[in-house]
């Protein structure tokens, strides 16, 4: 294959730079986004959690509440405590399901949380709610779909809402703007490694 010349680089560049601006010229709407990450591959709260960072760096205010994670210390919660007038980070889960092995406790503990994230949702200071490992408490049914459906549909104009977990509902996939899948193709877990401070919590 010829090397291409600087000027026919520069070229095509030029011609995807005025594509480029013709798409965007229409892109004019903005409002709050509810989003969602799904998928079995490692990222999901990664992602969300990059998502919170950025906020913070636009000096909004954000609440994290964590379904599952909670029992264990995390990096994350270290640095949202030093921004304490942008994140409330509320970790409130107990471990997962076959950790705790109490479904009656573990409905409680969802239902607590998800109180936490409706507040959050409906206070009007909070720019951005997480709401981490949600699709796991409706997947054993611990919440009503309809009722967190109703929640995120009803959310004020401009308040991005962020939830995370494998198999979200079809549901809530359909009432997203921006859905991501996290594709698994390669765990070092299945090397035997173990979970490690700075990649996984």
């Amino acid at each position: 294959m010829a090397e291409r010349t600087d000027e026919q680089h520069n070229a095509k560049m030029k011609k995807k730079q005025a594509a480029h601006e013709k798409i965007m010229a229409n892109k004019t709407v903005e409002k709050g986004l509810l989003i969602v990450h799904t998928g079995k591959g490692k990222g999901k709260t990664t992602a969300a959690l990059g998502m919170v960072l950025r906020a913070i760096g636009h000096g909004r205010k954000v609440g994290v509440v964590q379904f599952v994670k909670g029992a264990m210390s995390t990096g994350e919660k270290v640095v949202f405590d030093a921004f304490p007038n942008n994140v409330e980070f509320k970790p409130m889960g107990e471990g997962f399901t076959w950790d705790t092995q109490d479904r009656a406790r573990d409905i409680a503990v969802a239902q607590a949380a998800w109180e936490e994230v409706k507040r959050m949702i409906a206070d009007p200071s909070y720019d951005m709610v997480l709401a981490d490992e949600l699709n796991i408490v409706l997947r054993y049914d611990y919440l009503p779909l309809d009722e967190v459906l109703e929640a995120v549909r009803s959310r004020p104009g401009m308040k991005h809402v962020i939830i995370t977990g494998r198999n979200a509902p079809e549901a809530l996939i359909e009432a997203a703007d921006l859905v991501t899948e996290m594709t698994l193709v390669k765990h070092p877990f299945r090397a035997g490694i173990k979970a490690q401070a700075g990649i996984e919590f």
